[in-house]
């Protein structure tokens, strides 16, 4: 409907369109009685256009396209129209199928963890028995889809205090504090039965990098570098075990922050005696392999990995064995909600010492229990439990503190910033305080773009 001016007048235009061009129609019958009424009003100029005299094939069949058992169109237009809108009818069915089907495959997909998990904390054993020797870190439970990677920074630092009890005895029976001197350790010497003596302070930095190549399998490379020293725990020690009316065990008759390396086993030819920190550097590289029998957020999971470590340059004193090491382990994890439970086996082929001359092959297994409770989605802490028994054998010696199996407890705090991850742990001898540290923590930061998701 529209306006229009004829001879001075302003005129409605009404068009009564029909809307069929077929034979037998009969809409231009009601078309018609509604023109008529129309031209009888003033101010309205009534029209009445057919498409009869416009090319529309689509509308002149003789029976309507609802008709059953019509025939099919004659004009040869209008069947390439037709055939043209069953391809987009098709496409359009085809369009709505797959985004139903989209829809459905992502209904059926695990949901992601409300309160994602990291697993067990990532630290190694640093006790100086056996240090150099692989050792398996604890697995991850980071779910993250293929071709993802990560890396992965861990600082470790502990403070060894050990000795054997001869040793205890006549560190006690000394007057104040001193260096220790060639008289000590003539004197430790000339006692009765073994005798050793650690006391040092031990960082070690990891750098691994994780890369995930499918569903179930993934792959690692660790690179470390180590540094020993005299460091600055000792006064913290001291302070702590006064305080809480424990056992000083020796430490007030020695220098504080100072390197004291005494051992005359009965494996020795000679004893080994170090008064200075040695060399630190860089350890040999590990790789490792895992496989994840779930491949996708599960409530239970299984977990085996293998690693090797590889000699670099052959043996080096304090920081390779020279050997090759290989390691398998398998890690159960159960999870629900907030709460996540760890149990860990692993069995390491290892040759070689670090502070003793034994070059022997041996299998040394370990043991972690561990549980991890999420307080946000963005902050965890985690406990475990870590069980060895000792590299040393009667080979070595007969002294039950270093035969004694080694028993830690770590507790641990991680946060995610973005993609990044925090973590801060103390681990603490329990059980038997002759063969590991006295104290160590960990500082660590992990970065992945799966922390995104």
């Amino acid at each position: 409907m529209l306006s229009t001016n004829t001879k001075g007048k302003n005129m409605t235009v009404i068009s009564v369109i029909v809307g069929s061009t077929r034979d037998g129609r009969f809409s231009e019958k009601p078309a018609k009685w509604i023109l008529q009424h129309l031209k009888k009003r003033e101010g309205v100029d009534a029209r009445l256009p057919d498409p009869r005299n416009f090319p529309m094939p689509f509308f002149d069949q003789p029976v309507t396209p609802a008709t059953p058992g019509r025939p099919a169109f004659e004009h040869e237009v209008v069947r390439k129209w037709i055939a043209a809108g069953l391809s987009l009818t098709a496409l359009f069915v085809f369009f709505l199928l797959g985004c139903e089907a989209a829809v459905a495959e992502d209904a059926t997909q695990p949901a992601p963890q409300e309160y994602p998990k990291l697993g067990l904390l990532r630290e190694r054993d640093l006790s100086p028995f056996g240090f150099l020797r692989l050792d398996m870190r604890p697995a991850h439970a980071v779910w993250a889809p293929p071709g993802s990677w990560g890396v992965e920074v861990l600082l470790g630092y502990q403070n060894t205090w050990v000795m054997s009890p001869n040793v205890q005895q006549y560190l006690e029976s000394l007057p104040g504090r001193r260096r220790l001197g060639p008289a000590d350790v003539a004197a430790i010497r000339a006692m009765p039965g073994e005798a050793y003596l650690v006391d040092l302070e031990l960082g070690l930095v990891d750098v691994t990098l994780h890369y995930k190549l499918a569903e179930h399998w993934s792959v690692n490379a660790t690179i470390s570098g180590m540094r020993y020293s005299g460091g600055f725990l000792d006064g913290t020690i001291e302070d702590f075990h006064k305080a809480f009316g424990l056992s000083s065990f020796g430490r007030p008759a020695v220098a504080r922050n100072s390197v004291n390396v005494i051992l005359d086993l009965k494996s020795a030819n000679t004893p080994f005696l170090l008064n200075a920190p040695p060399d630190g550097g860089v350890l040999d590289p590990t790789f490792g392999v895992r496989y994840s029998v779930a491949a996708a957020p599960s409530p239970w999971n299984l977990v085996l990995e293998s690693a090797v470590k590889v000699p670099i340059d052959g043996q080096r004193e304090f920081l390779s064995t020279g050997n090759t090491d290989v390691g398998l382990q398998a890690t159960l994890q159960r999870f629900a909600g907030r709460h996540a439970g760890y149990v860990s086996a692993a069995a390491v082929r290892t040759k070689g010492s670090a502070l003793t001359s034994n070059d022997r092959t041996q299998i040394v297994p370990t043991y972690i229990l561990g549980y991890e409770y999420s307080v946000s989605q963005r902050t965890g802490v985690i406990a475990q439990y870590y069980i060895s028994p000792s590299v040393l054998t009667h080979e070595d010696t007969d002294l039950e503190g270093l035969l004694k199996t080694k028993y830690q407890i770590s507790v641990g705090v991680r946060h995610r910033v973005d993609a990044s991850v925090w973590t801060f742990a103390i681990t603490e001898n329990t059980g038997n305080f002759d063969n590991t540290p006295d104290i160590g923590f960990q500082i660590g930061w992990t970065y992945s773009p799966a922390f995104r998701r």
